[in-house]
């Protein structure tokens, strides 16, 4: 089947290459459009620019995310699944096109796609858009052109029909996958699947942590999320101690002490830690602690210090002994 037409759509040209099946797709804000693209100039030799196929992984892109080359939603949006099309577009349409490649190269070449725009100013990365770091795009990108897009619309899968990316998630969408993500966890944690349980309530942390980035520090909205926050680390600090993370443990518990220097979990936690890894003086200092910020803990902490002591005391013999070997004069024959 090969049929040319325009699309409703000033500067665009569409030709069939290949039909799809059934209807058309319900193209709804926040369904996911997965899809092969190969990116031609539109010169003589039709020289490939870009082809996602020799990534060898389809192009997912999420409906009403503001990607930033919008005519693909639009040239997407008029297939159905399984066509392969080709879309001729002028050049008011194409003008991101080098940027958007920049980024989808870097991900193919395993770097980051914001490299060299991380904490700069708005200024330093509009110099930076002078060039893109690829010779190609760098010559589009000083004189835009006409392209075209040969695509193949594999599915479009519904918001409800898919497990949504955290960066794809609406406000309201994060706060509804937090208690999800949260019992999820438990659920695991009770099956001693730890290292699962642990990626839960990191995944509902990250959600808040979006969140709270948009808030005051310290005000209600923030204050209020940072209280969902603390209950998740403290879960995923103890999957971590489960899992013999003890430095991990260290690093989350000192974070979140730094905010809630009252949290007696927090310093239980971290203490624990620090006894796996011998830290003896600020193991005892954070059970002590705990003891005083909350006496219900007291009879955990005896016995932990307990347990301390006795593994300290067997460590400090087999040192002896270790040493006593080392310096001993060698026996003659």
């Amino acid at each position: 089947m090969e049929e040319t037409y325009l699309l409703n759509v000033e500067g665009v040209r569409k030709k069939i290459l290949h039909g799809g099946q059934g209807e058309l797709p319900k193209f709804q804000d926040g369904s996911k459009i997965t899809f092969h693209f190969q990116t031609l100039k539109d010169d003589f030799e039709r020289t490939v620019i870009d082809d996602s196929r020799e990534a060898g992984i389809p192009m997912e892109i999420i409906v009403g995310k503001m990607f930033k080359l919008e005519i693909w939603e639009t040239l997407l949006s008029s297939m159905r699944a399984g066509e392969v099309a080709e879309f001729w577009c002028d050049a008011i349409h194409t003008g991101m096109y080098a940027l958007v490649s920049r980024g989808m190269r870097r991900i193919a070449e395993g770097r980051d796609p914001l490299e060299g725009q991380k904490h700069r100013c708005g200024m330093g990365n509009m110099f930076d858009y002078h060039s893109t770091g690829y010779d190609d795009l760098d010559e589009l990108q000083r004189t835009p052109q006409p392209l075209i897009f040969i695509m193949e619309l594999f599915r479009v899968e519904e918001p409800s029909a898919y497990k949504r990316d955290t960066w794809a998630m609406s406000k309201e969408e994060k706060l509804a996958a937090v208690p999800v993500l949260h019992s999820e966890g438990n659920r695991l944690v009770l099956r001693r699947e730890f290292a699962q349980a642990a990626a839960k309530y990191q995944e509902a942390v990250i959600c808040l942590r979006n969140l709270q980035a948009k808030e005051k520090p310290w005000e209600d909205g923030w204050l209020k999320l940072e209280s969902l926050v603390t209950p998740l680390v403290l879960n995923y600090c103890q999957c971590q101690l489960e899992l013999g993370e003890y430095y991990e443990v260290l690093e989350h518990t000192t974070e979140l002490l730094q905010k809630h220097n009252d949290n007696a979990k927090a310093y239980f936690k971290r203490a624990k830690a620090h006894a796996a890894v011998w830290n003896e003086r600020e193991a005892r200092e954070d059970f002590m602690r705990v003891a005083h910020l909350d006496p219900s803990m007291a009879a955990a902490v005896k016995k932990e210090l307990k347990q301390l002591g006795e593994r300290m005391r067997k460590k400090h013999v087999e040192d002896r002994k270790r040493y006593q070997g080392l310096f001993q004069p060698a026996q003659g024959p």
